[in-house]
């Protein structure tokens, strides 16, 4: 029997694209609504006119794990675009580099990875790294009431070991200094990573887009649209949900109109929530989640110098106590970007960055320059050409002690509305595959519906 029903998708972001990609590969009628002007939410390029370039909005890396985000790349075409290297680098500000094969980095995470480390340090990091393993697997029952440098601490993790991987790899997973993350969020990752690990028998290993980030997600997405009849509605500001019976029946605009609705996947970020579903029985306890949940901020710089830094790899580790770059990403061996135009672009992320993201443009450009030159040689005659800020206040939800169980399921008591959006309940913290297993999670639920009359 045909589905004559209409599926509405609120939100143009990654889990709202996937959603609708899914259903409409299914054979489903479905309207996409987005707010603003272009697709892609809090995943896009910019241009940046001083130098007449495409930068990201923001550096994404991309786990070997990512299964629900690969099944969305290759719905777009464009899976053949991430790649994973065969080796990584991390930095001392004393000069000093270590280069970490992805297939050994495994190994370099047991033993702590740091090269002052002395055979006793390697020991003790790595019995903290099994028993790391071990809680993560076997959570402790009041693994939720600490906080990740918390937890380190109780394991026995050396400090040459957390300086070296543990802190910012904590820091990269839940985009808050170990000091605020919760434990839970880092135990929860590392046991999703390890089973997958062992189910598909390969080692954990990172990647990145060769491509700038509207060209991965949106361009692909759009010709999806257009093959499989999916409708995109620009500027379409969706208020409130509409129920009837137990059912939905439409979306209300902010500019008055209603849009028919048989069933909605509800892809808004946790900031967005409040009003949407004031129809829905369980509406107050998922706006007091979305609300403890709070936000994030995250502030990217892309830097145009007049010089390459010397890097050995498109992804580099800072390490030693800077407390603001995770990593430092040379576009030039990402991209294979052409440098004819006499610049090279380093593009930074700082997660948690509560301090920086109220500072001006200039001071934050200064101070990313200051810590480069920390690390590189290169970079201390080097001169910006163009320094492109981007603050991202709600970049994501927190990941901070005291979240753990806010996350709200897909499904709702309305069987034909369902939440999608990385801040909703997924085996992943905060990432781009949080945001695709969700839409998977939710389309799965509206095709087991039984089919309309």
């Amino acid at each position: 029997m045909s589905d004559s029903r209409h599926y509405v998708v609120i939100g143009g972001g990654i889990a709202g694209l996937a959603s609708a990609i899914w259903l409409a590969e299914a054979g489903k009628k479905v309207t996409l609504l987005e707010r603003r002007g272009s697709l892609g939410g809090r995943t896009h390029a910019m241009k940046v006119e001083q130098v007449d370039d495409l930068p990201d909005n923001g550096q994404h890396v991309i786990a070997n794990g990512y299964h629900h985000l690969f099944r969305y790349l290759s719905s777009v075409g464009t899976r053949e675009f991430v790649r994973f290297p065969e080796a990584g680098v991390t930095r001392w500000p004393d000069g000093r580099v270590k280069v970490i094969n992805t297939s050994a980095f495994a190994q370099g995470m047991l033993f702590g990875g740091h090269p002052d480390a002395g055979i006793g340090d390697k020991l003790r990091a790595a019995r903290a790294t099994l028993r790391l393993g071990w809680q993560a697997l076997r959570q402790p029952d009041d693994l939720c009431e600490l906080t990740t440098d918390q937890w380190l601490q109780r394991i026995g993790m050396p400090a040459t070991a957390r300086e070296a991987i543990w802190d910012w790899f904590a820091l990269g997973i839940a985009a808050e200094p170990v000091q605020r993350g919760s434990a839970k969020v880092l135990a929860d990752l590392l046991a999703t990573g390890i089973r997958l690990s062992v189910k598909h028998r390969t080692p954990f290993s990172i990647g990145y887009p060769t491509i700038d980030l509207d060209s991965l997600y949106i361009t692909g997405a759009e010709r999806a649209f257009n093959r499989h009849g999916v409708q995109v509605r620009h500027r379409a500001v969706a208020r409130r949900i509409h129920i009837d019976d137990g059912t939905v029946t439409g979306v209300s605009l902010a500019d008055g109109t209603l849009v028919p609705a048989d069933a909605v996947v509800c892809a808004v970020p946790n900031s967005s929530i409040h009003g949407l579903l004031d129809e829905l029985p369980e509406h107050p306890q998922i706006y007091t989640a979305a609300e403890k949940l709070s936000y994030t901020p995250i502030v990217s710089v892309n830097l145009y110098l007049d010089r390459p830094l010397g890097t050995q790899a498109a992804m580099e580790a800072l390490i030693g106590g800077t407390g603001v770059i995770d990593e430092v990403f040379d576009r030039q061996i990402m991209h294979g970007r052409n440098t004819d135009g006499g610049t090279w672009l380093y593009c930074l992320t700082t997660s948690g960055a509560y301090e920086q993201v109220h500072k001006s443009n200039q001071e934050i450009v200064d101070e990313q320059m200051a810590l480069l030159r920390r690390y590189y040689p290169a970079a201390k005659n080097a001169n910006v050409v163009c320094g492109h800020v981007v603050r991202m206040p709600k970049a994501t939800f927190s990941q901070v002690l005291g979240t753990h169980g806010l996350r709200p399921a897909q499904q709702t008591s309305v069987p034909s509305l369902v939440l999608a959006g990385d801040w909703t309940d997924t085996d992943w913290s905060a990432t781009m595959e949080s945001a695709a297993q969700s839409a998977a999670k939710a389309v799965e639920l509206l095709l087991t519906l039984p089919p309309s009359p």
